[in-house]
């Protein structure tokens, strides 16, 4: 019951957050910014995650997640209150900063409470099932942001955003035992020791890779489509539906995971999703028809749509004892660390080149990474 009731308020905070992307795109295309800016944009988000997640997964395996996790959503929501009342873009740039900070908090310890929950493949039932509840919030908060923003406009918008984000804090402090500390939190705590010591297993460097190849895909997917919808006439509320796609699919395919991984082991599930993404990403520069796009992106949601749930499984199973958030933490180290990057880098390309090398480009690292990944299903 912990795990459904926890799963439920998670999804708040995931609706505003995944909402937020697609609205700081159309936003910034609205106020003139090009696709260099708008990986800036992008890039904000991860700035501060990089330099706090391995302190955040430190905090969750000293102290617990009630704290954290109240904070993290009350200051998500103070992130999207900016451009409610600060319009422009210099509010654009601190506000997915301020989001930042706070979403990394949360987001640690959620999967550190999460993955204290169970243990072997009832571990993966409970990250398939919260990773169910983060599906369904991206296919809500899409759809949510395109059907408002096409009628009242970008900075109500947000203003709605913060207050659903704010949702689970207020919950949190109204009902304080309804998320109990779960006793491995104290049970499993040892002296901190180096980030080396998890650098050392080459299945968690591995993982690592793989992880922040499956982030690149998600995110790039979900800043970049919007901008080609917009390049060809789409309206807001048809992008919503149609970045909300992958989420549907995700939802699907993460109801069949379990028996996925029975058959196939993680590493084999997490050979074949990141192949089918990199078709996916190949095809879609070549379709403009709307329909097209959303079964291209169903497709690609079948890929990716494992691979979030799997790579969190793996740096759970992968952590020495006492320190599962430490190695959460440091996977969403390397992955803000590529949140970084990428955006500025496939920004730089978009705005030389255009849009098409973006999708291509990210469709080789997908079917890179899947060739790396095959070696170890294979040996």
């Amino acid at each position: 019951m912990t795990l459904y009731l926890f799963v439920s308020l998670a999804m708040f905070t995931q609706i505003a957050l995944k909402g937020s992307r697609m609205l700081l795109s159309l936003y910034a295309i609205d106020l003139g910014a090009g696709p260099f800016a708008i990986g800036l944009l992008i890039a904000m988000y991860a700035v501060f995650p990089l330099l706090l997640a391995l302190t955040a997964g430190k905090t969750a395996d000293r102290i617990g997640p009630k704290w954290p996790l109240i904070i993290g959503s009350f200051g998500l929501a103070a992130g999207l209150t900016v451009p409610a009342f600060f319009p422009g873009l210099p509010a654009l740039y601190f506000s997915p900063a301020l989001i930042g900070i706070f979403w990394i908090f949360f987001h640690v310890s959620a999967h550190q409470m999460v993955g204290a929950l169970g243990e072997g493949p009832e571990r993966v039932r409970n990250f398939g099932t919260f990773s169910l509840g983060a599906a369904v919030a991206g296919v809500a908060g899409p759809l949510l942001v395109g059907f408002i923003l096409d009628r009242i406009g970008p900075r109500l918008t947000y203003a709605t955003l913060a207050v659903i984000a704010a949702l689970p804090a207020i919950v949190l402090l109204m009902l304080p035992r309804l998320l109990p500390v779960h006793r491995r939190f104290e049970e499993e705590h040892t002296p901190d020791r180096s980030v080396r010591d998890l650098l050392a297993n080459a299945d968690m460097r591995r993982n690592l890779l793989i992880s922040g190849l499956v982030l690149t895909g998600i995110d790039l997917y979900g800043f970049y489509l919007p901008i080609l919808g917009r390049s060809i006439g789409l309206s807001s509320t048809a992008i919503g539906i149609i970045v909300s796609m992958p989420a549907v699919s995700a939802f699907t395919v993460r109801l069949w995971m379990p028996r996925l991984v029975k058959r196939f082991t993680e590493e084999g599930v997490l050979t074949g999703s990141l192949a089918l993404a990199a078709l996916s990403y190949l095809a879609f520069p070549i379709f403009h028809e709307p329909l097209l796009l959303a079964l291209l992106a169903f497709m690609m949601g079948l890929g990716l749509g494992c691979g979030q749930p799997l790579t969190i499984t793996l740096s759970y199973n992968y952590s020495p004892p006492g320190r599962a958030g430490e190695a959460l933490g440091l996977r969403l180290t390397v992955n803000k660390f590529t949140q970084i990057v990428v955006p500025v880098v496939f920004g730089s390309l978009g705005a030389a080149f255009g849009l098409y090398p973006v999708f291509w480009s990210c469709a080789a690292m997908l079917a890179t990474g899947s060739v790396f990944n095959a070696r170890r299903v294979v040996r």
